[in-house]
C-alpha cells in the first residue's frame, strides 16, 4: 500500500463554511493515483469538517441557524470562557460534527456524488489559520 501526505493551511474570516473541493482535488491528481481512500483530519477543536450540499447555499444557513439554537453562545451553563463567548460553543459544535472524513478515490478522482462538497465549518467568530492533514492510501 502507498501512502501520501499534505497539509492544506486555511486562513478562514470567522465562523462559517470554507469549501475545500479543489484543494482536496488537486493533491488527488498530484498523487497520480486511480484508486485508494482520501482521509482529511482537522487539528483544531473548534472547527470541523463535513461534506454537504453544495448548489444551494441555503442548505449551509440553515445548518448554522440550527447549530446556533442548538449550541448558544455565551451559555450562562458555560466556565470554559478563556477566549470568548464563542469558545465552549465552538468546542461544543466540533464534538458534535466531524474532525476526520474519509473519501474514496475512484477512477482518479475524489468520489463525490453530484451534490456534494467538502467543507471546512470554522466555528469561531474570529478568523483563525486552520490545518488540514491529507492522507491518500492507494
Amino acid at each position: 500500500m502507498a501512502v501520501q501526505q499534505s497539509i492544506i493551511k486555511l486562513q478562514t474570516r470567522g465562523r462559517g463554511f470554507y469549501k475545500l473541493d479543489d484543494e482536496v482535488a488537486e493533491f488527488v491528481r498530484r498523487a497520480d493515483v486511480t484508486t485508494g481512500i482520501c482521509n482529511l483530519f482537522i487539528q483544531h477543536t473548534s472547527a470541523s469538517l463535513l461534506i454537504n450540499e453544495n448548489a444551494d447555499p441555503d442548505v449551509r444557513t440553515d445548518l448554522e441557524t440550527f447549530m446556533s439554537d442548538l449550541v448558544v453562545d455565551g451559555d450562562p451553563r458555560f466556565i470554559h470562557t478563556a477566549e470568548g463567548s464563542d469558545d465552549m460553543p465552538a468546542h461544543i459544535r466540533s464534538a458534535l460534527t466531524q474532525t476526520s472524513l474519509s473519501i474514496p478515490i475512484v477512477m482518479g478522482k475524489l468520489g463525490l456524488g453530484t451534490w456534494q462538497s467538502i467543507y471546512l465549518w470554522e466555528h469561531r467568530h474570529s478568523p483563525h489559520l486552520r490545518k488540514i492533514i491529507l492522507t491518500l492510501s492507494s
